[in-house]
This record gives structure tokens, sequence and C-alpha cells, in this order.
């Protein structure tokens, strides 16, 4: 909170302890000059509070008789934060098993907002658009995701209720290094007691947390984001891909999401190591890229890049109908 809009919040404090504050006495007390309370009590009516000014020698200002505050105050900037947040994170995914949720939180912080500024954030939740496109989500109960994220602040040994991809349910004692949410998912990872490594988790698998015994350690170098992202890029497709890009790894990476592969330095440039289900989708995804690249393996897929330049060359040659015979420029008779 900046310190303008505390010392207004701290003003309306001071005009709720009831009666008529002179201009000097607020001035005093908030530390500013007598212009500078005038313009709060301009900001606070803006803001839907009704300051009722007293004009004169001893004048000053006053809340309207009989006016309660709302439980909750914020400037339109904090209130759009919130209002926009909870739109967009409904949108991507963000979202509990409680499907209305994010509806209800916003019903309920339009209800205690100063009415002007919630009439304000309905027009703009009416108007907006977001052309963010919805993600399809995994729900994940409030208790499982509060529970987990606990246990890895106070480094506390949990165990968890999970349900393999195959349907085998099991339990598993886990450190819960960190939390990620990812392309519509969150996940937990950490150190697998049972497996004695570090393992991913889906958090919407998970149907129960209860906590264990004994702490833990989070390594130094260890890396929430990095470890999920990378653990489902090596999820066993049918083919494992190398690749050698002619760039560098600081420019791959701003074109290559983390779930793509692994970029590493090559002596001729970037070493990118990937695993694909189909390989004529790996080559149209390197052609995009636009830079050169070498095939290391699998073989095939060099096959499926001649394949994509000679399908490309003969589209680039192809005469239509109505241009066949034509030259560059001329206007059909």
């Amino acid at each position: 909170m900046t310190r303008p809009t505390a010392r207004v919040l701290a003003m309306l404090e001071l005009l709720q302890a009831g009666g008529q504050r002179t201009v000097g006495d607020l001035a005093a007390r908030l530390g500013v000059d007598e212009r500078t309370v005038r313009r709060y009590a301009v900001h606070l009516a803006d803001l839907g509070i009704p300051v009722q000014a007293q004009r004169g020698r001893y004048g000053g200002y006053r809340l309207a008789r009989g006016y309660k505050l709302p439980p909750l105050m914020m400037t339109e900037d904090e209130a759009v934060a919130v209002v926009m947040g909870l739109s967009a994170a409904e949108r991507v995914g963000l979202a509990t098993t409680d499907n209305t949720a994010s509806v209800s939180a916003l019903a309920k912080v339009s209800r205690v907002l100063p009415r002007a500024l919630a009439e304000r954030l309905d027009s703009l939740l009416s108007s907006a658009e977001l052309t963010t496109p919805v993600s399809a989500a995994a729900p994940v109960g409030a208790s499982t995701l509060l529970g987990l994220a606990s246990a890895a602040q106070a480094r506390r040994t949990v165990v968890i209720t999970y349900t393999a991809w195959d349907g085998r349910e099991s339990q598993r004692t886990l450190d819960v290094y960190g939390l990620v949410f990812h392309s519509g998912r969150w996940y937990a990872t950490g150190n697998d007691h049972g497996r004695d490594d570090v393992r991913t988790f889906r958090m919407d698998r998970i149907a129960s947390v209860t906590q264990g015994d004994g702490s833990f350690v989070v390594p130094a170098d260890f890396d929430a984001g990095t470890q999920v992202v990378s653990g489902i890029a090596a999820v066993r497709w049918s083919h494992r891909v190398s690749v050698v890009l002619r760039t560098t790894v600081a420019d791959a990476s701003e074109r290559l999401p983390r779930s793509a592969g692994r970029l590493s330095e090559h002596a001729d440039g970037v070493l990118f190591e990937a695993r694909a289900e189909r390989l004529d989708g790996m080559a149209r995804m390197l052609a995009g890229l636009g830079w050169d690249f070498e095939v290391i393996t699998p073989g095939a897929l060099r096959d499926e890049v001649l394949a994509l330049s000679d399908r490309l060359r003969a589209s680039a040659v192809r005469e239509t109908t109505t241009g066949r015979g034509q030259s560059d420029g001329a206007e059909p008779t």
C-alpha cells in the first residue's frame, strides 16, 4: 500500500471515531498540510464515502450520520486487481472442486465495497472480454491445496492417498518441496519416501492429505517449476529426439517452453532433447522455429523433415487454376 493511500485510510479511521474533525487537527495527525487533507476528503467522496464538510474558521470534516463503513475498503486499483484476478483465475483453470467459488467470491467482494465503486466494477465485468483461451481445469479440493501448501511452508512430512494413471490407489509419504500450477493443473513435487526419489504428483488425483512424522530440508538447488515441467517432458512417448539447434540457449529458452524438452550447450549451438509421440509433428515444430538444425536421432525424424520440405516446395511452385500461364502482376481477362 502506498503512503498516500495509507494516509487516506488513516483519515477515514479518524473520521469513523465520530464527531467533527478540524482540518488542522487532521493535518497534524496525518503529518500533511491542510490542502492535502482537503484532497484526501475528495478522494474519500470519490470512493462513495459520505464525507461532509463544514466551512468556516473552525470548519472540518465528519461522516454522515448513521453511516456504517463496509468491512472491506479498497482503492479503485486494488478492487480492479481483485475482481479481474478472480475472473482471470477462473478462466486459466485456477479452480478448486467448488466451481462456484470464484463467482461467489466476486459477489461477496461487490457486496462489501462502497456502492459507487461496486457499480463501476459491475460495469467493467459486464463490458470487458478476455481473449485468453479457457483452460480445461483439473479442479483440486481446497483442503488438499491448503494442506500441501502448509506442509511445504512448515517443512513437515505428509501422507497422501494417491490414485495413479492406471487407477491404482496407494499411500505415499511425501516431503513437499513445492507446488506448481502448469497448463491447467496443480502439481506437488518432492521426496517420495517409498521411492527414495523426487517425484511429482497431480493434485487432482490426491484424495487426502494427513500430517506425518518428521521434517525435512529442501535441497538448496531445487527448483519446483523446473522439476515439474521437465518431468512432464520426460513422459514415455514413442520417440526420443535429439536435435542440435543453430542458436543460443538464451534464444531457444525464449521460444521453447520448458515442458517441450531439455536444452543444453553444444559445440554447434544448443542440444534439444525431447520425447515425441508423432515425428511429423516434431518436424513441423522444428521447421517453425526458424533456425537451422541438425537431427541427431532418430533417423526417422530426418525422413519426416525431408517429407515436410518436399511438401512445402511443392506448395510453393504449384500453379493454381486461375493463375496458370499468367506472369506476376498480370490482371486476369
